[in-house]
């Protein structure tokens, strides 16, 4: 067969993330998966995340080996100095998207030079508001992909209703620890503290924020299947809601650990950084004992002010503990010059803590010195830490952070839940009672969900299985669409 009766016969598949760190990093992972198994792909991101990613990762190198696989980029609208922050420009992004990258998407798909032979788009939840079901050059499958948890992902879907049946909107302080009871499957769990952050606003009937993503996740029911990245053992209840909305879903995670058993003989890293990692502090944990090292890290995007950075090094030398710290450049606050810092807490630091500004974060988790992670409770760190079996401790804060750690701490009961709090006292307790008072507790159950974990992406696992199921599905439409009518 000629290359071009090859490509013709094979699928190709367009894979879309949302611009951020926690989108790009599991549909790339996916998208080597794809091509591992010798589906054509293309990956379109913005070009400024293509330059970030270009910068600090190898995804060139990575990549090359497919020669059936190519990068795409679209412009985003932005200038260059824009910081590009969901967290606190969220709603300008929104505007470019929409007035920027969706015509253009829109005309990159009505191309037939831009996607020969097209079998299926992959689009990003968040983004599903560039296409419509109906549009007339969409002509081939839609399926959704969620970088957020079922359960996360299912709150969202649940809010108009919420709205409906006044559980909406909270009534200040006094009502956040109110106990929602009208999500089916969550019933009683949730308080309003634990709801996606968004759901704070004091208006939810005409929030943008919180009604555009309302309307994303309703939208993207509409599509022609769902891919998560979650698995059976872990979200299964969840997972189950998503089949009343869903003809099709494939619960696929954890991503990076299904992709690690697919490299299983295999040298080769899959590294998706946009920051420039530091690989300093794995020598420095080399050094320090088995479980005794608190991991800290607060994703790409959270931000906090001088007061709650402060009050979390007081806690961490409080506590006594070992600790290795991710201290991004951009994490604090409207940041001016350095941040004087008291002589007991740089002396702590020097004899029990390490800092760096961004972590080869799988790695840390996997090594022994560690013991736990105080974390932000984004979903890849929240799968990185149960693929790693190390419990959380979870300081959430905005989007699905909320809701993730409630389930961290009340359902899977994997670590604890200190949103909403930053104080020095609380930090030092939290950290001694994952680390030493209910270190087996903890260090047990974390163990017993590694194990259902890494039992879902070996042979035979469910999310194994569903991997082989999608591609099977692709294929199958690819031989659909050369079908006479």
């Amino acid at each position: 067969m000629s290359i071009a009766m090859e490509s013709q016969a094979n699928p190709h598949v367009l894979l879309f993330p949302a611009p951020a760190q926690g989108h790009i990093n599991p549909m790339l992972k996916l998208a080597e998966l794809l091509s591992l198994a010798a589906v054509p792909v293309t990956f379109l991101t913005t070009e400024h995340s293509h330059r970030q990613l270009t910068l600090h990762s190898d995804v060139l190198l990575r990549f090359s080996r497919f020669p059936t696989f190519q990068f795409q980029t679209i412009a985003d609208g932005l200038p260059d100095s824009h910081p590009r922050t969901f967290t606190q420009h969220l709603p300008e992004m929104l505007s470019s998207f929409k007035s920027i990258v969706k015509p253009l998407f829109r005309d990159m798909l009505a191309s037939s030079h831009f996607t020969p032979n097209l079998t299926c788009l992959i689009l990003d939840g968040f983004f599903s508001f560039l296409v419509d079901i109906n549009d007339d050059f969409v002509k081939v499958p839609i399926f959704c992909f969620r970088s957020l948890s079922a359960c996360s992902s299912w709150s969202v879907l649940s809010i108009p209703y919420l709205i409906q049946h006044g559980q909406l909107p909270i009534k200040g302080e006094e009502d956040m620890d109110r106990i929602i009871d009208k999500i089916p499957g969550m019933e009683n769990l949730l308080r309003c503290r634990d709801l996606p952050g968004f759901c704070r606003a004091a208006d939810p009937n005409n929030d943008p924020v919180l009604q555009f993503v309302v309307n994303q996740s309703i939208r993207s029911t509409k599509f022609d299947a769902l891919i998560l990245n979650s698995f059976e053992d872990l979200e299964g209840p969840i997972l189950s809601k998503f089949r009343t909305l869903y003809s099709t879903i494939y619960p696929i995670g954890p991503l990076h650990a299904l992709l690690k058993a697919k490299l299983a003989n295999e040298e080769t890293e899959s590294s998706n950084s946009m920051r420039e990692v530091d690989q300093s502090c794995l020598p420095w944990l080399d050094n320090q004992p088995p479980g005794s090292v608190i991991y800290v890290s607060f994703g790409s995007i959270t931000v906090m002010g001088d007061h709650e950075l402060m009050e979390f090094w007081h806690g961490l030398i409080d506590s006594g503990r070992n600790f290795l710290w991710v201290v991004r450049p951009d994490l604090v606050r409207g940041k001016n010059g350095d941040v004087e810092i008291p002589a007991e807490l740089e002396e702590g630091t020097r004899q029990r803590g390490y800092m760096v500004g961004w972590a080869p974060q799988e790695k840390v988790l996997s090594h022994e010195a560690v013991g736990g992670f105080l974390t932000h409770s984004g979903w890849n760190s929240s799968l990185e830490s149960i693929v790693a079996g190390k419990p959380m401790i979870c300081w959430s804060n905005a989007f699905d952070q909320q809701v993730n750690s409630r389930f961290v701490s009340n359902v899977w009961k994997l670590g604890l839940d200190m949103k909403d709090l930053c104080d020095r006292e609380t930090v030092a307790k939290m950290v001694n009672e994952l680390m030493v008072y209910r270190k087996e507790e903890f260090m047990r159950s974390a163990a017993e969900m590694a194990n259902l974990a890494r039992r879902s992406v070996s042979p035979g696992g469910s999310s194994h299985l569903n991997l082989d199921r999608l591609i099977q599905d692709i294929r199958i439409s690819r031989q659909q669409q050369k079908m006479p009518n």
